[in-house]
């Protein structure tokens, strides 16, 4: 237990894509299927996420990846999948910029289609949705429950973008009539997740959810701050074509920088708590 919620305080302080809602909008309008974005990749037993973008690779956010390494498993509609080793962007800077990396698989997934990396740089003003396990609430109390008490129920919600520049996205929660009908941000629990569009049949990936900024998770008024996939196109291109020199070159085999909470003294004992294992299916 006492992991457990060592594991729960750690994902609050990251802010990532769990759902928190409008308050004048019923919550099962929120609730989702995994059949809504089957690409959905989950780390630990209580969220954190990644999107599958090819048969072998998983994109998500840095810092998500504190219990991720060779021969730990990670969740996608289909079931689970053993983790061959982990790519985290070389100028990853915790709670700034580059919170990005990639996971590479021991056997492709041929049975899902993968999400399909946005490319163009006009995000601007598009409205994208959001989809995680994480904690919930709504916009006038912020996040009420967190990932762990919200035991693995899924939500997604709507959202548009604000500012689209460098290597980020934002998004502000709205209220009232300046909100979008489902308008939702992330609460605590599920950094990785993605911000994505759908057009004719085809899930394309824009955004990596990173963390907050500019007030309390959950609450009206906060910013929501997303990894801009567009901006990493080539690294992500380069690291999954198997480029030895431009891995080495650009990308670490670990996250050296652990989230707030954690230390290398706890960490085998967080992960052995909340990593996914075979035998729990």
């Amino acid at each position: 237990m006492r992991i457990i919620l060592v594991s729960t305080l750690i994902f609050i302080s990251l802010s990532a894509s769990a759902i928190v809602v409008r308050h004048d909008i019923d919550n099962e309008k929120y609730l989702a299927y995994s059949e809504d974005f089957k690409p959905l990749a989950t780390f630990y037993v209580d969220g954190a996420h990644g999107v599958l973008i090819k048969p072998k690779w998983v994109v998500t956010a840095a810092h998500a990846t504190f219990c991720v390494n060779s021969g730990s498993y990670i969740a996608l509609h289909n079931g689970l999948h053993k983790v061959e080793r982990i790519f985290v962007h070389k100028n990853y800077q915790p709670g700034k910029s580059h919170d990005i990396a990639l996971v590479k698989l021991v056997n492709p997934i041929n049975d899902i289609e993968p999400a399909t990396i946005y490319e163009k740089s006009d995000e601007l003003g598009k409205s994208t949705w959001f989809i995680g396990v994480g904690g919930t609430g709504n916009g006038l109390t912020g996040q009420t429950i967190d990932n762990y008490e919200n035991a693995g129920v899924l939500r997604k919600a709507e959202n548009k973008i604000v500012l689209a520049n460098g290597p980020l996205i934002k998004f502000r929660f709205d209220r009232d009539s300046s909100a979008l009908p489902l308008e939702g941000v992330s609460g605590g629990g599920d950094s990785g997740g993605p911000a994505y569009i759908k057009t004719n049949n085809t899930n394309y990936l824009l955004g990596i959810s990173s963390r907050v900024e500019g007030g309390s998770i959950g609450k009206y008024g906060v910013t929501e701050v997303y990894s801009r996939v567009s901006f990493f196109n080539s690294w992500i291109e380069s690291i999954t074509s198997e480029d030895e020199l431009y891995q080495l070159q650009f990308a670490t085999p670990k996250l050296d920088a652990l989230p707030t909470g954690l230390s290398k003294e706890i960490l085998p004992e967080v992960c052995s708590d909340i990593g996914l294992r075979p035998n729990a299916i």
